[in-house]
């Protein structure tokens, strides 16, 4: 699947560093990390992206029974590596139906896990405080990490959000009853560190939910 860079945040056009700027630009939104197309859910091409990315991949591992990668974004440019990785997997909700999960991984201000969440920032703004009880734990990396639900996101989704090695982690799921499979245990590991297991991955198809 072949297309052009775009903005995460918007999904606009964006234009290449050149002779008046050394950034990637985005009419609305300025200097940005250029957001790669979308890649179509196969070992190789996870491999190729896992490969070069400078943040985690994360994915839950093993997957819920009968769930299915299906598909890895990425924001970055050759120079930079990846800066925001959005990695989607889909199966059956855990109260029937069809569930679709994207977790993202991405640097302050780059806005990926904000667009898929419905949000106009680019980051989660009071949702996370350093004062309030988590809303759900889940395991990233073997290290509890503390997840908080964000209120203001699109009634077809429920948003959550935490950090994990530095860096924001996003969960993102749909519909929201899909959600409580962020109370049931999720682990997550980061791709870069999986090795052969890469190979065992289950594929279903392209996730729409990428492409938003």
């Amino acid at each position: 699947m072949r297309g052009e860079p775009s903005c995460p945040r918007c999904a606009g056009r964006v234009r290449a560093p050149g002779l008046f700027s050394d950034t990637w630009q985005c009419d609305r939104h300025g200097a940005v990390h250029p957001m790669q197309p979308v890649l179509p859910p196969s070992v190789e091409a996870l491999g190729v992206a896992v490969a070069r990315s400078q943040v985690p991949v994360w994915l839950p591992w093993p997957l819920p029974v009968g769930w299915l990668y299906t598909g890895i974004a990425h924001v970055g440019d050759d120079v930079s590596g990846a800066r925001a990785t959005a990695v989607a997997c889909s199966g059956p909700a855990p109260l029937g139906g069809f569930g679709e999960l994207v977790l993202v991984a991405e640097e302050l201000g780059v806005g990926l896990g904000a667009r898929y969440a419905g949000l106009s920032g680019p980051d989660p703004g009071d949702s996370v405080g350093l004062y309030k009880p988590a809303d759900a734990k889940l395991l990233a990396a073997g290290r509890p990490t503390p997840m908080f639900h964000v209120p203001d996101a699109p009634a077809d989704r429920a948003v959550f959000v935490g950090e994990a090695r530095g860096l924001w982690l996003w969960a993102v799921a749909w519909p929201e009853q899909s959600a409580l499979v962020m109370y049931d245990e999720l682990v997550l590991t980061d791709l870069r560190e999986a090795g052969a297991e890469l190979d065992l991955l289950p594929c279903g198809a392209l996730s729409p939910r990428l492409l938003g």
